[in-house]
């Protein structure tokens, strides 16, 4: 039934859970739940919404005040809506090497990008929103330890996956950790709610900082001080920053949470190859996070049990990946089979392309 809306934000959540038909093993139900139907195309759409309306309820985001963030883009986009509809300044702090596609889309949306260097990774540019928020008075959202973050999945995102599986098995929930709000804020519901579930963590696999049980350096405010030992550079942009965020340890501390052991490590050409056969096989278009959590399901439904159910989480859509490695083999010219199609009939022939 159509729907109206009082504003863009009244459209952030309810995302479809959708089977896969062509891509799972026939012995298990494997669904993903697509984030990219958010308004701004991730789940980051949540936790911005979640942070800024939990900053306004407890005064500690006044009327005009600009807010301040660290992203590696799916955040900032985020924001940049949130903060667009509700009337505040935007600043987000970006390490250059996250994709150009994701400032464009945080600058169309009236945001101010400050690009920091790459060397200085993720800790780097949260020390520079840090410090932008102390010299200005900004507010800062702190999404790595605001519990807001985590809040707002345990309401929305859990609330949806409970519902959708009401009466029906959840043997298995597959997610990345990111930022730890979503692993956090649905794990915690599970627990309790779905104590059967098992619930698979994986990352990177050139960064294995949980896999490697090697503790997190902290500052007195729980941020990450420098750089994880295990981390090393890794293109599944948005998966992992370079130190394991105080959300992402509090879910992996959770009691009563059945983790899957070893965490899973999934390598960036299985991140690219799943992200192009769900879009080329399942009509499915995400990003390269996404097939990464893709990769980590089917490595979950090869071994389980028959007749289990399996939800993957999706975090993103594919068109802020354009300009990186996961396009690289798409051309803008014609290929020898396009060229071949075209000259089966007469009409419309391109001029060859120069070289």
């Amino acid at each position: 039934m159509a729907k109206r809306y009082g504003n863009i934000l009244e459209t952030v959540g309810k995302t479809p859970v959708v089977r896969i038909n062509r891509l799972a093993p026939e012995h298990v139900d494997l669904y993903v739940k697509v984030e990219a139907f958010n308004p701004l195309g991730s789940v980051k759409d949540r936790l911005a919404l979640g942070v800024i309306e939990e900053a306004e309820r407890t005064g500690q985001l006044k009327p005009g005040q600009t807010v301040v963030e660290a992203t590696s883009g799916n955040t900032g986009i985020g924001l940049a809506m949130v903060c667009a509809q509700k009337g505040y300044p935007l600043v987000l702090v970006m390490a250059e090497t996250f994709s150009v596609e994701r400032r464009k889309l945080m600058r169309f949306l009236g945001a101010k990008v400050v690009l920091t260097p790459a060397a200085g990774r993720g800790t780097g540019m949260v020390a520079k929103a840090r410090e932008l928020a102390a010299a200005h008075g900004w507010f800062w959202t702190r999404q790595f330890e605001n519990e807001a973050n985590a809040d707002m999945h345990s309401r929305t995102t859990a609330r949806e996956i409970v519902d959708d599986f009401a009466g029906e098995r959840l043997d298995y929930w597959v997610t990345g950790f990111g930022t730890g709000g979503t692993l956090k804020g649905v794990s915690r519901v599970l627990a309790k709610e779905r104590p059967e579930c098992r619930i698979v963590v994986c990352e990177p696999d050139d960064a294995p900082m949980l896999a490697s049980g090697i503790a997190q350096a902290r500052n007195p405010d729980g941020s990450g001080a420098g750089s994880h030992p295990a981390w090393h550079p890794h293109p599944q942009q948005g998966w992992s920053p370079d130190f394991i965020p105080k959300l992402t340890e509090d879910a992996m501390e959770l009691a009563g949470v059945n983790f899957w052991s070893p965490i899973l490590r999934i390598p960036n050409a299985e991140a690219y190859r799943c992200s192009r056969e769900l879009a080329q096989r399942e009509g499915i278009f995400v990003g390269i996070s996404s097939g990464a959590t893709f990769a980590a399901a089917l490595m979950v439904a090869k071994e389980a049990p028959a007749g289990s159910t399996i939800l993957c989480m999706l975090p993103d859509t594919g068109e802020r990946y354009l300009s990186t490695p996961l396009f690289g083999e798409v051309g803008v010219e014609m290929n020898a089979a396009e060229q071949e199609i075209s000259q089966s009939t007469p009409s419309g022939q391109m001029q060859p392309v120069s070289v």
